[in-house]
């Protein structure tokens, strides 16, 4: 994780080399609203590893300590070993959260954005850590430390970011063993024909050798096969849960409530009409989602958004510094505001009263950290920056909240 977060100034730099690269070519390949829910997945997948990571290192240290057959040496060819291991076990996680429905229900986030681009990859679910991590548990078995296993798994997941793109053709030679952007569009596409294809991480290879891979051919139509319909990350991350549980209560008997959770997606009982098939979108008429809001939303969701980049990243960085009561606190109201910004963008009022309740709880945390601290000088700024939210709320959403 901690790769990855260092890695963040990187991303950036690159989603603005993307953005020239769209404007140079007259290619519209970002959206606002997109952009914002696309990175709000990603925040919330960060503060969630924040808590988490301990849990994960501690089993891989408790396998390597316990249960390892064998030691093998910090060589280059156990470093080497461990990256064709995790990237095998990587592909295997990726293939089954494609083909079992509670997988799916937490990679499905990845997928949910009609758009591809660098944001994109960014698009992570706030739940798959908790599952994808087992997978690499044989890795630790075989007597690779955990922190071998933790650097080679964040470089296979840093890798793939910059797939994640339209600016990137086909590369010759170098697809025939490399994941590349034209692979990993066809990934991303719901047409029929490319869906659960091609799993890989950085090795295309293991696609070839179980027979998931497929060519990009004419550009996919990417998002998944019912779309969201919403820019609110936490929806982004429950809708599919909530989806199984309604099926699973339809469900006459125990063993088909539990196929429910285990089956690939779209499966269903006979009685209630059978495993549906994917069906193919008309591209002539096909029209994304999207919602018109007007440019004093855009404006305020812009700058608050800005806002909880800098905050969230103070906690990823500072979390060891601040109280542990305030970890949780903090999590919480950064979920609170993903969500409002979600809302907002939207174009749903609930959105504005609750970005009026967070901006007195941010005000409140605010003030609670500087007496904690005892920063008494920044305690004008937090206030100040809380009257002025409330003001610019009250005075321009109330009346430009609802669709244009």
């Amino acid at each position: 994780m901690g790769y990855i977060i260092l890695s963040i100034p990187l991303f950036f730099l690159l989603i603005g080399l993307e953005l020239a690269w769209s404007a140079w070519r007259g290619r519209r390949v970002y959206r606002f609203n997109d952009f914002v829910a696309n990175l709000g997945c990603g925040i919330g997948s960060q503060v969630v590893g924040a808590f988490t990571k301990t849990v994960i290192f501690a089993v891989y240290l408790w396998v390597y300590d316990n249960a390892r057959l064998f030691t093998l040496p910090n060589t280059s060819l156990t470093w080497l070993l461990a990256f064709l291991l995790i990237d095998l076990l990587y592909y295997w996680f990726h293939r089954l959260s494609h083909e079992v429905n509670f997988l799916w229900a937490a990679h499905i986030v990845h997928h949910q954005s009609e758009e591809y681009n660098l944001s994109v990859a960014l698009r992570q679910s706030w739940w798959q850590g908790l599952f994808s991590f087992w997978f690499y548990v044989p890795v630790g078995v075989l007597g690779v430390h955990p922190l071998t296993i933790l650097t080679v798994g964040a470089f296979v997941t840093l890798y793939q970011f910059w797939i994640h793109t339209k600016a990137v053709g086909k590369l010759g030679p170098f697809e025939w063993l490399f994941n590349t952007p034209s692979h990993h569009r066809v990934h991303h596409g719901s047409d029929p024909k490319y869906i659960d294809r091609n799993h890989a991480g950085t090795l295309i290879i293991w696609d070839k050798l179980f027979g998931t891979f497929q060519q990009e051919e004419e550009e996919p139509v990417y998002g998944i096969t019912t779309p969201l319909r919403t820019w609110d990350p936490l929806r982004a991350n429950f809708h599919y849960w909530v989806e199984l549980g309604a099926l699973a209560r339809q469900c006459a008997s125990w063993s088909d409530k539990l196929r429910v959770f285990l089956k690939p997606p779209g499966w269903r009982p006979a009685y209630l009409g059978g495993s549906q098939r994917p069906r193919p979108k008309d591209k002539a008429s096909y029209i994304k989602f999207d919602t018109a809001v007007p440019p004093p939303v855009r404006l305020y969701v812009a700058v608050q958004f800005a806002l909880l980049l800098v905050i969230t990243t103070l906690f990823l960085f500072k979390q060891a510094d601040l109280p542990a009561w305030s970890h949780w606190a903090l999590a919480g109201l950064i979920v609170l505001w993903l969500m409002d910004l979600g809302l907002l963008l939207d174009g749903r009022g609930p959105g504005v009263d609750l970005e009026g309740l967070r901006i007195l709880l941010s005000t409140g945390l605010g003030i609670a950290l500087c007496m904690v601290a005892g920063a008494w000088s920044w305690f004008p700024v937090v206030l100040s920056a809380g009257v002025v939210s409330l003001l610019h709320l009250a005075t321009i959403l109330r009346t430009a909240s609802s669709p244009a």
